[in-house]
């Protein structure tokens, strides 16, 4: 039995991503999904950003870099730690999809670089497809590398790796310090916290292979195809338990195929035998533990949630399906790159305040959490008469959106204030009887 050392509690794990390509899906559509695992506490209010140009020769500021801006910056939304410039995982304009994971390698992470949230952000901004995203990654880790501190409590810097979709295409990108590997997924793929291409990988980094051999990570060349994980892998800091159950759950999930839109959800909210809910009693040495809903403070908790069908020829109208705080106690809520959020939705400072969508629902959270056996499937069940026939409205209201972008901008608009007005007055009530069950 793996057991967690001593410095566990600062080595944190972070997300678990799934994309499911068309031959996968029961609509011939794209899903893409993700959670993100931080520190319990730590806010993850929904942002947007517009459109924008940008002046020849301006810089551009990330979290502890800075570096030149592009002439265009693409419109998103995303979710992003509060205290952060970077997001966990997003949406643009485009219909590209990115999210990132911390990975544990051999090397060394510096104390400055990009953070892996600033590469989710910069991907989106700048790619217009899934290739162009991975590119983008790329030439922005080899110039300026990878560091800093992920966390605002401790300094804990990380590898990552990136899951990248866009309607017709996804990679895997995993990255250690300046050297990486990807991959072109053919018909779907996982990501959670270890590296996972092997010899499987499409493209190295022009010194990978060499960076591994120089410190006796991987033999000369010997006609044998470079292995990227056995090379770079490391388990020292993280025991395998830490994300072997999670991935494999998302990996069952893909094989099994014929996946949609609930089933992924269902996948976002898995607690191994408690199923969508959470009712904890587990013990930190067993892999049970570590869910791909999170509840396993100071390793990770799950603080935001997102899914998303990337469809052909649709962009504008793509439905980014929103959770916060862990999906298992909260409804995913419909959201456009387009239309505005609600203040709500997008405010959330690091300490508890009034009109705080996120801080609401860690509320409920803290709640269910007391008594999981009775209050987490009540919650659920909940959540579930909401959410099942919200997913059927939404899409029936997007197939009637005017088709004048300005037309349809208000409309989404006006949809997704009328569904957080909704969600609202339901967790207002929820939270209330759940408090006192």
């Amino acid at each position: 039995m793996h057991r967690l050392s001593r410095s566990a509690p600062t080595a944190r794990i972070a997300c678990d991503s799934l994309v499911a390509l068309p031959a996968r899906t029961r609509a011939g559509t794209t899903i893409f999904a993700k959670n993100s695992d931080r520190p319990a506490a730590e806010p993850q209010p929904l942002m947007r950003a517009e459109a924008a140009d940008h002046r020849p020769g301006s810089r551009l500021a990330c979290q502890y870099v800075e570096i030149e801006q592009v002439p265009h910056t693409h419109a998103l939304i995303g979710s992003r730690p509060a205290w952060l410039w970077g997001l966990e995982h997003g949406l643009n304009e485009h219909g590209v999809a990115i999210g990132n994971h911390t990975i544990f390698t051999r090397d060394p992470v510096p104390e400055r670089g990009l953070l892996g949230m600033d590469l989710v952000r910069l991907g989106l901004e700048r790619a217009a497809s899934a290739a162009e995203a991975a590119q983008v990654i790329i030439e922005l880790i080899e110039r300026y590398g990878q560091g800093g501190s992920g966390y605002a409590d401790t300094t804990w810097p990380y590898h990552n790796s990136f899951l990248i979709a866009d309607a017709g295409s996804a990679f895997l990108l995993e990255a250690s310090a300046s050297r990486w590997a990807l991959k072109a997924l053919e018909d779907g793929g996982s990501a959670s916290n270890h590296v996972s291409i092997g010899t499987d990988w499409t493209r190295l980094g022009h010194d990978t292979i060499e960076h591994a051999v120089a410190r006796h990570w991987w033999p000369e060349p010997t006609g044998v195809r470079f292995d990227f994980a056995r090379a770079y892998r490391s388990t020292e800091l993280a025991p395998e338990i830490l994300s072997s159950g999670r991935y494999a759950t998302t990996c069952k999930a893909l094989q099994e195929g014929s996946l949609d839109l609930p089933a992924v959800l269902r996948v976002l909210r898995d607690h191994y035998e408690g199923g969508d809910v959470y009712v904890g009693g587990t013990s930190a040495d067993s892999e049970r533990h570590f869910s791909v809903c999170m509840h396993a403070d100071p390793v990770g908790t799950t603080t935001a949630s997102m899914a998303v069908e990337l469809e052909a020829g649709v962009k504008d109208a793509t439905i980014y399906w929103a959770a916060l705080c862990n999906p298992c106690i909260a409804p995913y809520m419909p959201l456009f790159v387009a239309a505005e959020l609600p203040s709500e939705l997008s405010s959330a400072g690091m300490e508890r305040g009034t009109g705080q969508a996120w801080w609401r629902f860690k509320d409920l959270l803290t709640e269910v959490e007391k008594d999981p056996v009775r209050r987490g499937p009540y919650v659920r069940a909940f959540w579930n008469e909401i959410e099942a026939p919200l997913i059927d409205e939404t899409r029936r209201a997007v197939d009637a959106f005017d088709a004048e972008p300005q037309r349809r901008r208000r409309q989404q608009t006006e949809l997704v204030a009328t569904t957080w007005d909704r969600i609202s007055r339901a967790l207002t009530e929820l939270t209330s009887h759940v408090a006192q069950m």
